[in-house]
């Protein structure tokens, strides 16, 4: 399984994040390893770190070079724990074996991080504030409709997922939380929640061509190691154009809309169709076109 994870498409990943920061503040490493963990190969995954340590090593120009390898570990070890919780933690614990034998003695972790001795009731508050944090103004819709389908799926996103898991250390950043369960969820093929957290991951400062270019790495990855989608996997910006459309039509109306601002909003979605889409112009304005012959 290693083999997949080449150096030559590993050098050709790292170059789509469009920054020229160091391996520390550049998630490429960590959206790849994730990728592979949450596509079932454990020693890819392994492969995308060791190759991470070694890019360190010839071009690290920072003083203290073990700190920047440990910041490394840390997160690609936290990362491939937070996608377990979608992905599945047999496949968590597995690429966390791989990952541990190939990582030097000085870089293992030999105690918990999280802090065990928290209330629970502590824990949800926090995981509440994180999960707003992240999913912004969709973040009602999101919650009423886990607790609509099951009370405790609701209770156990905000407590054990936002709490416990993508919430329990500093070790990631918000939107590096986002970027690791957006790319378990490309790898599984499941099109609302990728949708959900490419988003999410603006709310957390990302950038679009950042997201945009997370997204491209995980389906490659994926696409190497045998995933196939039957869905078409969201794009940023068409994400972002409906959710804008949603929370408006939602949330910010007091009063019946005119037709005029409903053919507005459905431009808005268009013109984020456009900019993503592959498909000939034609194909969106026989869209616009049905949309708004639904509105009069």
């Amino acid at each position: 399984m290693a083999h997949l994870a080449s150096p030559q498409l590993l050098q050709r990943l790292r170059g789509l994040y469009p920054t020229q920061a160091g391996n520390v503040s550049h998630p490429w490493y960590i959206v790849t390893a994730v990728a592979f963990s949450a596509s079932n190969k454990p020693d890819a995954a392994a492969a995308v770190f060791k190759y991470a340590l070694e890019d360190l090593e010839t071009s690290n120009t920072t003083e203290n070079l073990h700190a920047t390898k440990l910041t490394v570990a840390k997160k690609t070890r936290e990362a491939i724990l937070q996608s377990g919780l979608l992905s599945g933690y047999a496949r968590a614990i597995n690429s966390l074996v791989a990952l541990h034998g190939v990582t030097p003695p000085e870089l293992q972790e030999k105690s918990i991080v999280r802090d065990t001795n928290k209330h629970l009731n502590e824990v949800a508050n926090h995981g509440e504030r994180l999960f707003q944090a992240m999913y912004g103004n969709n973040a009602a819709n999101v919650q009423t409709l886990l607790d609509k389908v099951y009370p405790d799926m609701g209770w156990f996103s905000n407590t054990v997922g936002y709490g416990i898991t993508y919430g329990g250390t500093d070790i990631l950043t918000q939107s590096e939380s986002s970027f690791v369960i957006a790319t378990a969820n490309i790898c599984m093929d499941t099109p609302r929640q990728i949708a959900w957290h490419l988003a999410n991951a603006r709310n957390g400062g990302a950038t679009l061509e950042e997201t945009k270019a997370v997204r491209q790495i995980a389906m490659e990855v994926a696409s190497t190691s045998g995933v196939q989608w039957t869905d078409e996997v969201p794009e940023t910006c068409r994400i972002l154009a409906r959710l804008s459309v949603e929370h408006i039509f939602s949330n910010g109306v007091s009063a019946p809309l005119s037709k005029t601002f409903q053919v507005d909003m459905c431009l808005l979605v268009i013109i984020g169709e456009i900019h993503c889409s592959r498909e000939p112009p034609s194909s969106l304005e026989e869209e616009l076109v049905s949309v708004t012959d639904h509105i009069y």
